[in-house]
């Protein structure tokens, strides 16, 4: 997809369901809005990994389709999983010993969790990989993984840049033991480590030194447990005993983060939209963004189908923390200029090693649009009271989660707003143009 899409154009709404109100409820809203999410990202790519070190066939049942997670699939075929697919579900054999083939070449593409996970995957494994990334990919820092992995006896090289994509592995199984990791700058680094510990032929005792995103790792520690393994946690040190994992079918549940975009436009517009599939019991931490939408004015219900957020026509300035939910940070800036004082997002320097420095990309956006910015290391404050520039374009710098929060900021802009990249979204949600619009057009 290329060119402009400007966010306020009707557009076919056979993608989004309306249902009426029951009488006596008590809302304001005529109109209940239903948003059907595709499958979570971080799940589907925890359960490739999972599907493929397991003892059997799995079947994951709705996961994302994606290019990070198609990509990630690909990878898998490479290095020599068999991955079966269908419209609603994925099979994958597993194979406890580690890949099938024995000299594989790996493109992770732009995914983070590909470039991170397969890599530690192949290392259980006997033979020779080499793996690259896109340029955006490349720039993505790696090195607190592979010294790890290094350290446990793993023969892994970096082709060019220190910590960076290429790299190559000499596999030959990996032992275990004792191993400590810095994970501040991504918790993916821990996951990888947690995953590859019941394949290893003593278990894993990770010392963790700082974290970051730590309900990702809760995720990963929940998924694994599903799959038959051994983990705990005590304090700082996780605790992995081999013994591998166990096939079965494995339900994905809605992307948190996708969702963010859908909570965050009903309270800035004063409407409800319910996402169904992502209510209590959910095991992604982003869900905790509508928390931060509750203390700005907005009505929250968190059922066990489902959640549900309305605007209330207020939203309020305030000071949050989102160490542990910094991939929302975007979506929160995005409507930041339209809340009633100051909104200082803090903790989240983090954000400036993802697919762009995104304390920075919010902020030149912002600007574009008019907004007072201020930023230092790890936080962001935006003041609200400017009307935004009319037709402004959002310079994306390939990171989807931009455009999809931008496009937020597009619902209150004169004329919306356009993106030099709106393709960029194909990463985690291919089709979200279409679904926002249809639900934007649902306003009106």
């Amino acid at each position: 997809m290329g060119g402009t899409v400007r966010h306020q154009a009707r557009a076919d709404r056979s993608i989004w369901r309306t249902f009426p109100r029951r009488s006596g409820s008590g809302s304001q809203h005529e109109d209940m809005a239903v948003v059907d999410i595709p499958g979570s990202k971080s799940i589907t790519a925890r359960a490739l990994f999972l599907a493929a070190a397991a003892d059997g066939v799995t079947t994951l049942v709705r996961p994302l389709r994606s290019d990070d997670t198609e990509g990630f699939a690909e990878g898998l075929t490479r290095l020599g999983y068999r991955v079966g697919r269908t419209p609603h579900a994925w099979q994958i054999d597993g194979r406890p010993q580690g890949p099938a083939a024995t000299d594989a070449d790996v493109y992770c593409r732009d995914g983070a969790t590909t470039a991170r996970f397969l890599p530690t995957l192949a290392a259980a494994g006997h033979g020779t990989y080499r793996f690259d990334a896109s340029p955006q990919m490349r720039r993505r820092p790696l090195l607190p993984l592979t010294r790890a992995l290094r350290d446990l006896g793993v023969d892994l090289r970096h082709d060019e840049a220190e910590g960076h994509h290429p790299l190559r592995i000499a596999a030959a199984g990996v032992e275990g033991g004792d191993v400590t990791l810095d994970a501040g700058q991504s918790s993916q680094y821990l996951t990888a480590l947690l995953l590859l510990g019941p394949l290893t032929r003593k278990g894993l005792r990770i010392t963790v030194t700082d974290l970051v995103s730590a309900p990702y790792v809760e995720i990963t520690l929940a998924m694994m447990r599903t799959f038959g393994a051994s983990v705990r946690r005590e304090g700082e040190v996780f605790v992995v005993s081999p013994g591998g994992y166990r096939a079965g079918t494995y339900a994905i549940e809605p992307d948190a983060s996708t969702a963010s975009y859908f909570f965050a436009a009903a309270a800035l517009t004063g409407h409800e939209v319910t996402v169904p599939g992502l209510g209590t019991g959910a095991l992604q931490g982003d869900l905790g963004f509508v928390d931060v939408l509750r203390r700005m004015g907005a009505r929250v219900e968190i059922g066990s189908g489902g959640t549900t957020v309305a605007g209330t026509g207020e939203l309020r300035g305030l000071t949050v923390n989102m160490r542990d939910i910094s991939d929302t940070m975007p979506t929160l800036a995005a409507i930041a200029p339209f809340a009633s004082g100051p909104v200082r997002i803090e903790d989240v320097a983090n954000t400036r090693v993802k697919e762009c420095d995104r304390l920075d990309a919010c902020a030149e956006n912002l600007r574009r649009l008019g907004v007072r910015v201020e930023t230092g290391a790890d936080w962001i404050e935006i003041h609200p009271g400017a009307q935004p520039v009319p037709g402004a374009e959002i310079k994306t710098y390939g990171d989807h989660r931009i455009v999809m929060s931008f496009a937020v900021t597009g619902l209150r802009a004169p004329g919306g707003v356009s993106f030099d990249d709106p393709g960029c979204v194909r990463k985690t949600f291919p089709a979200f143009h279409e679904t926002f619009a249809a639900w934007a057009g649902s306003l009106r």
